[in-house]
């Protein structure tokens, strides 16, 4: 039985030979043995004006199982690109009315990442060079090798595919180190966020304060990412974790001999992050003799090994950060003021979790996602009354330990919404604490979230708006509640 033609050229299987054309790997038009289909379906849209080569373009890449749309009035083609989102165009370069430059530059302008290959005869070849240059893929010339347009059509798809992985992946850095990454809409993180986004284009060298857990290493992984220096290293190094010889190696690098052990030459953290940033973690653990030798390098941009008399010129941004006051370790005599005033150029003071209750549920919902991911668990939210109690929590290990937790609960989770007793019992009230707050052990949720609600009303002075914020609850069930329960 005869199949019947597709609307858009023949159907997979049906065979047909055309004068000028040649197509190596199947002369009968039939799969040969061994052949693979495509590993990626893909849509492509083939613009030519003579129906039969355009059918004969539609036979050989729907053979290898791409999903082909066929246009022989090049003008309609334009509509179909406006609206279809198609992976690759094939377009014959010489046609009536619309040629394929204009096809080419109408792809392009929709969607920069679809590819074009041109088709075209001999005489056209510097027009199709013309067109790789106003960014087509490729150009092939008739009479066309079918094998060779399937071979150059995957090779297209394959450099689409890597570009839009690396888009991907781009986004994925950007939501992770970049000013989006940053969740919370609190004024002081709002603060924060436009601080970086002023500082982030220039050189300057920035001091980030804030309690262990508040995420400075985020910070300064943002202002990297989005400063003329993200092509470069980001180089970090925690100054508490190192004794003093050791940290003056790991910094400034030694050469070989220089203390026992040094078997090799070996460049330190600012010769490593050339060009890009160096960040500095937990600079007011820094021994006094390093700071003398820091502050140097920063006047005078130029590093000397261990081991050496040499300077060596050096180009990086510093960044760093610390989870004490360096103001006050000034005023103790423990940290250099003339170090601290060359490090905090700009200082910007990361709020601790607890005066930021209202980020907690953006934060929860946020690492929700990407933790249940992570862990291939199915996780589908969290309830208002678990919320809650982790809005009242604390946190004095901040947003890293609000992460550890939502690690917990999701890791342990047996359903896919988690409930209150899915939160760690460290965080939950204990039983004395509860009976001071008005909770006690055996209430229901019900009247745990009234508690709560009650609560949270008199810490913000009944301002709802507030109350309703902090809660990560709308006004609207704000105010549903406190009618349900009676509040004032």
């Amino acid at each position: 039985m005869t199949a019947a033609p597709s609307p858009y050229g023949p159907v997979p299987g049906q065979t047909r030979r055309l004068t000028g054309w040649h197509d190596a790997a199947h002369p009968m038009g039939n799969t040969m043995p061994g052949e693979t289909q495509a590993t990626e379906r893909a849509r492509i849209l083939i613009v030519e004006d003579d129906r039969p080569q355009a059918d004969a373009i539609n036979e050989a890449l729907a053979r290898v199982g791409h999903a082909c749309v066929v246009v022989t009035e090049p003008r309609r083609a334009l509509d179909l690109l406006e609206g279809d989102g198609f992976d690759l165009v094939v377009t014959d370069l010489v046609m009536h009315e619309v040629d394929g430059m204009e096809i080419l530059q109408e792809a392009k302008r929709i969607d920069a990442a679809t590819e074009v290959i041109v088709v075209t005869g001999h005489g056209s070849i510097e027009t199709a060079v013309q067109a790789m240059r106003d960014g087509a893929w490729d150009y092939i010339t008739k009479p066309l090798n079918l094998g060779e347009l399937r071979d150059r059509v995957a090779k297209a798809l394959e450099h689409r595919r890597l570009v839009n992985r690396n888009r991907q992946l781009t986004a994925q850095l950007q939501e992770r180190f970049g000013f989006e990454g940053i969740i919370g809409t609190s004024a002081g993180i709002r603060r924060v966020i436009e601080t970086c986004r002023q500082i982030a284009p220039t050189d300057t060298t920035v001091l980030i304060e804030g309690e262990s857990g508040t995420g400075k290493e985020l910070i300064a992984k943002a202002l990297h990412n989005n400063s003329p220096r993200s092509n470069g290293n980001f180089v970090g190094l925690n100054c508490a974790a190192l004794s003093e010889g050791i940290l003056e190696s790991e910094l400034f690098g030694h050469e070989k001999g220089a203390f026992t052990g040094a078997i090799a030459s070996r460049k330190g953290r600012f010769e490593h992050a050339a060009g890009g940033t160096l960040f500095l973690d937990e600079v007011g653990d820094m021994p006094m003799a390093t700071q003398i030798k820091l502050l140097r390098v920063i006047e005078d941009r130029e590093i000397i090994r261990v081991g050496s008399n040499e300077p060596r010129r050096v180009d990086v941004r510093l960044l760093s950060a610390s989870n004490r006051n360096l103001a006050g370790l000034v005023k103790g005599g423990s940290f250099r003021e003339d170090l601290y005033f060359r490090l905090k150029v700009v200082r910007i003071v990361l709020p601790p979790l607890r005066e930021r209750r209202e980020d907690i549920p953006l934060l929860t919902d946020h690492y929700l996602r990407r933790l249940a991911e992570e862990h291939a668990k199915s996780i589908t939210g969290i309830t208002p009354e678990a919320q809650a109690v982790l809005n009242a929590y604390d946190w004095p290990g901040n947003v890293r330990e609000l992460v550890n937790a939502l690690e917990m609960m999701i890791v342990l989770a047996r359903s896919e919404t988690l409930d209150v007793h899915d939160i760690p019992t460290e965080i939950r009230p204990a039983a004395g604490e509860t009976a001071a707050e008005g909770l006690t052990p055996g209430m229901s949720l019900e009247d745990v979230e009234r508690v709560i609600i009650e609560r949270t009303l008199d810490e913000t002075g009944g301002n709802r708006q507030k109350t309703a914020e902090t809660l990560g609850i709308g006004e609207r069930t704000l105010y549903r509640k406190i009618k349900q329960y009676g509040l004032k």
